[in-house]
């Protein structure tokens, strides 16, 4: 049972440890009194009260959001692997095929269970398929807090919150893109290391190489996070002993033989742990098979292409989406404020004194991958979900040793609760909009003067957790520069001109086969959209058509008149003097009917 403090007299001199590692020696015969934080009953209170927000972050109003090109691109395989049942990789799109088969198992138990068909769409919607990375977002969240013996009570609950209430760690687990799937699968390989060095159950190497093919069955950065997982690994092995070797000044091997016997014996002898070893090998090599040969449908040529992604990602790395090599600090700074600014801090911490080795390993990952990132020249914001994950671990040993602290020098125990709950609210509240006040304040080209009286205070950017809020659900298609996160995001106004498509096949009396011709050569992610029509022509050029609807680029206006004369007409957004609708920074549709369809 878990009781306020533990005692123990015992006259020999013994060590205790905290929670972030810091060991305490005393002198026998004396008294040790480490009150604990929180009760069990208190602490897994507050870890289903955190689980729970994010999860209604994460889960509420899934189809408020209009679907991002990508989320496109992704729902039109997911399309023709449910209804067809058609899935081969391809290099040339080179995103693994986990996303696909994980979420067309929704459907298809719906299919099964509820006898869901083509009449019913398979029962594909928006808040079906982001219904997966969300539930992996939220199993990430909850992994976190099978590292209390590690990180520690506070820490957990701390690096949790801050995770569920991450403005980007919602927003793209909101995202049907594979990011979210593959951060679970990073975390996952690292868990699974972490209790097998716990426990030495063969269970747990099984485990990490399942998440391992899975991870690498989902996105080609998989090499990126496995290097500095390694790294970080090997570096955590090597820096405590050398640390205290240097500090004590004295010379000290680093490893011994008798570190790796010991190893060995722990793991059950080295047939036991041949044999775990091999089990996991096997396991690894078989899923990676199953998802890239499409469950052997398209073997071998799926699993040849595989590894012909990593070519070709090479070099989209140099060429699309290339941004400065401080873009991610940048952005971190601009959304992600109080995770950058808290695992800072804890990662000076643990490296200054580096006596929790989980802790310096979560720095040496999230910092790690921070640098490999930023050296590569193709920059997204949802690759920066990668490293938000391990800053919050790390943001969380900030919290555990300030509560430590505060114990250290006598504060009373409400007194140290009010302390981190003041930190907490300032650093998602007044910190996380600092950073936009100061941008308009400083940035603005009239300069500090002019700019402080001109620009008017955001206060409701002060609000703890308003960052969160404001992107997911207010401005979560405006494409300022201070929603990093909103990048090349579709406008919530195309799904009204989903809706007068719909509208105007309502009035043909034809339904999912009502013409539909698409002369624009940007379109994504209406193919998602327009899903349930059979004949939708994607031309991306002009071409003659008879068809009920036309939809055409803004600048494809006088190409339009030119080809259909006045056979047809355009109907108005509403939105734009021309009366087109926007449907992405740049890119904004014209809808046209025949004029006998007209109102």
């Amino acid at each position: 049972m878990a009781t306020a403090s533990t005692k123990s007299r015992n006259p020999k001199q013994r060590a205790s440890r905290s929670a972030t590692g810091a060991r305490k020696l005393t002198p026998p015969g004396s008294e040790v009194v480490i009150e604990a934080p929180l009760s069990d009953m208190q602490w897994r209170l507050s870890a289903v009260v955190i689980l729970v927000l994010g999860a209604f972050l994460r889960i509420y109003n899934l189809g408020l959001v209009p679907l991002h090109h990508d989320e496109g691109v992704n729902g039109n395989f997911l399309v023709r692997l449910v209804r067809d049942g058609y899935y081969h990789y391809d290099p040339g799109n080179y995103h693994g095929p986990t996303l696909y088969y994980i979420t067309a198992a929704f459907p298809w138990l719906l299919r099964l269970l509820l006898g869901a068909d083509a009449q019913n769409n398979y029962g594909l919607t928006t808040t079906v398929i982001r219904m997966v990375p969300a539930l992996f977002g939220i199993a990430t969240i909850a992994l976190i807090f099978t590292l209390r013996k590690n990180l520690g009570g506070i820490a957990t609950l701390a690096a949790a919150l801050l995770l569920a209430i991450s403005p980007g760690a919602v927003y793209l687990s909101r995202y049907f893109i594979h990011e979210t799937l593959f951060v679970f699968f990073t975390f996952g390989i690292v868990v699974a290391f972490v209790k097998y060095f716990e426990t030495y159950q063969p269970i747990y190497p099984t485990l990490a190489a399942l998440c391992a093919a899975l991870l690498f069955a989902t996105k080609e950065t998989a090499m990126i996070s496995a290097g500095v997982l390694l790294i970080a690994f090997v570096i955590t092995r090597l820096y405590p002993p050398l640390f205290r070797s240097l500090a004590g000044g004295k010379k000290k091997r680093i490893t011994t033989d008798t570190d790796y016997r010991t190893f060995i014996e722990k793991a059950g002898g080295p047939i036991t742990l041949a044999i775990s070893l091999t089990v996991a090998a096997i396991v690894f090599i078989v899923v990676y098979l199953l998802f890239y040969s499409s469950f052997f449908t398209n073997y071998p040529q799926g699993v040849n292409d595989s590894l012909k992604t990593f070519q070709i990602w090479s070099k989209t790395g140099k060429e699309a989406h290339v941004h400065p090599f401080i873009t991610y600090v940048w952005w971190l700074l601009e959304q992600e404020s109080p995770l950058l600014a808290l695992g800072t801090f804890g990662a000076v911490l643990v490296v200054l004194k580096p006596q929790n080795r989980f802790a310096l390993f979560s720095a040496l990952w999230a910092f790690g991958l921070l640098a490999a990132y930023s050296l590569i020249a193709y920059k997204t914001p949802w690759l920066a979900l990668n490293f938000i994950l391990p800053l919050a671990l790390i943001a969380g040993v900030t919290f555990e040793w300030i509560y430590d602290q505060l114990r250290e020098w006598a504060v009373a125990r409400s007194g140290r609760w009010l302390v981190l709950a003041a930190i907490l609210l300032i650093a998602i509240g007044p910190l996380a909009g600092l950073t936009r006040i100061f941008d308009e304040v400083i940035g603005n080209p009239k300069g500090l003067g002019a700019a402080m009286s001109e620009t008017p205070l955001h206060w409701h950017t002060f609000i703890p957790g308003f960052q969160t809020l404001d992107l997911n659900f207010i401005n979560y298609d405006n494409d300022n520069r201070y929603y990093v996160y909103v990048y090349a995001h579709t406008r919530r106004e195309t799904l009204k001109l989903v809706s007068e498509i719909n509208r105007i096949a309502e009035k043909t009396h034809e339904g999912g086969n009502t013409g539909i011709t698409i002369v624009s050569p940007d379109y994504w992610p209406l193919p998602w959209y327009l899903r349930d029509y059979k004949r939708v022509g994607y031309h991306g050029r002009m071409t003659p058509s008879n068809e009920p609807l036309i939809i055409a680029k803004q600048e494809q206006a006088a190409e339009v008149q030119t080809t259909f004369g006045d056979r047809y007409q355009q109907i108005p957004s509403g939105f734009n003097p021309n009366g087109s609708f926007p449907l992405r920074p740049g890119v904004d549709l014209l809808l046209f009917t025949r004029r006998e369809l007209m109102p």
